[in-house]
């Protein structure tokens, strides 16, 4: 038996076990709240806006989690991982206990930032076993997976439980995912590639970092309004059922996608790859400002399922390759802060519509796209 089918195994094993917790931290922990919010809003005694605030209260965690994670990489670790995954399933449970808007948040920016150190370490993980074969398309896919189980669960149970019951559901889905995930060996990113490997960071390589930054910053922004008021819109305009079928759609759009962006990214290259799935995203997003028509609705969420978790792990990828220290901390730091930004840009704007919101969205993603394009140009220049 050679190396590589000796290597080959324990590489599509760490991807596996990185998948199942994406799943649990993003597809569940992050996102279950989104199909949950109007069923929340009808029998929880919240309002809209207070919903808009609990999720920004996540947002706003996994922007603390992922803040600190890039200042401090050293606290990325096994014995944390665990940590905070077992946070994670508590304050699930705990949502199903509570009563107000201000213990909702608390819940759920603590969810925020377990969510942001498993994310973090899955991510890196996966990266640092490359070469061992651990494949991230395999990886990222879970999230779509974890997307399409909260969908389910809302679509399924949601006639059935109360909201309270549903959360502790919530909670048990994640603890049974993120377990396999409890025997990754995390470390900590490196403070500086440069100094690991010998490569150079020259002012081109600095210039690309810098519109990576700027282009998933963007995306960010752009991405989480939708992700944010899709089943909203959906559902406050249709069926009860309509908008947890969308969201369904958009994790069973996501679980096939990384594999494919990762075969187009093989075929053509990760910059251009990446340039393609921002520009998908941006004419899926504007459809639904141009009509409300089901089938479009279907579309978008198609489109959107189809290349947020792509563009996530074609940044991730690009970035792991240059001279860098610290790329995926650091990207999700940004990624995140567009995330706190995005529902308070359209704000104003929402009113009884939300097609003012897709619009809006749409334009900030074609500006990801301007700076993915600015860096696949300048990755190609020859120095």
């Amino acid at each position: 038996m050679n190396k590589l089918e000796v290597v080959a195994p324990n590489g599509r094993r760490i991807a596996v076990t990185a998948a199942a917790g994406l799943a649990a931290a993003m597809g569940v922990g992050r996102f279950v709240f989104t199909p949950l919010l109007p069923i929340m809003i009808a029998s929880a005694h919240i309002s809209a806006n207070d919903g808009g605030v609990i999720a920004t209260a996540n947002y706003g965690g996994y922007l603390l989690g992922a803040v600190l994670l890039s200042v401090r990489p050293e606290l990325s670790s096994t014995r944390s991982f665990r940590a905070w995954a077992l946070i994670l399933v508590i304050s699930e449970a705990a949502m199903a206990f509570l009563d107000s808007t201000a213990a909702f948040s608390v819940a759920r920016f603590l969810a925020g930032w377990a969510s942001a150190a498993i994310f973090v370490g899955c991510a890196s993980t996966v990266t640092r076993h490359r070469a061992d074969g651990a494949a991230p398309g395999i990886a990222f896919a879970g999230v779509g997976v974890g997307i399409a189980v909260s969908g389910l669960l809302t679509f399924v149970a949601g006639q059935h439980l109360s909201w309270n019951a549903l959360w502790l559901c919530s909670a048990v889905i994640t603890a049974a995912l993120v377990a396999p995930a409890l025997n990754l060996q995390i470390a900590s990113e490196p403070r500086s590639r440069a100094e690991v490997d010998g490569s150079a960071v020259t002012a081109r390589v600095r210039t690309v970092w810098r519109l990576l930054l700027a282009s998933y910053f963007l995306e960010g922004l752009g991405y989480i309004i939708v992700g944010t008021f899709l089943v909203a819109a959906v559902g406050g305009e249709r069926s009860s059922a309509t908008g947890p079928l969308v969201w369904i759609l958009v994790g069973v759009s996501a679980v096939p996608a990384t594999v494919l962006w990762s075969t187009v990214a093989r075929r053509t290259c990760v910059e251009w790859a990446l340039v393609s799935a921002l520009v998908l995203q941006a004419i899926g997003t504007v459809l639904p400002a141009l009509t409300s028509n089901s089938a479009v609705a279907m579309i978008c969420a198609i489109l959107f399922g189809g290349t947020f978790i792509g563009i996530v792990m074609l940044a991730m990828d690009f970035g792991s390759r240059l001279p860098i220290g610290r790329t995926a901390a650091t990207l999700t730091a940004l990624y995140s802060v567009g995330q706190v930004l995005g529902p308070l840009v359209v704000a104003p704007v929402i009113g009884s519509s939300y097609a003012s919101a897709f619009a809006i969205a749409s334009a900030v993603l074609v500006a990801a796209s301007v700076a993915a394009i600015a860096v696949a140009v300048l990755a190609t220049v020859k120095e």
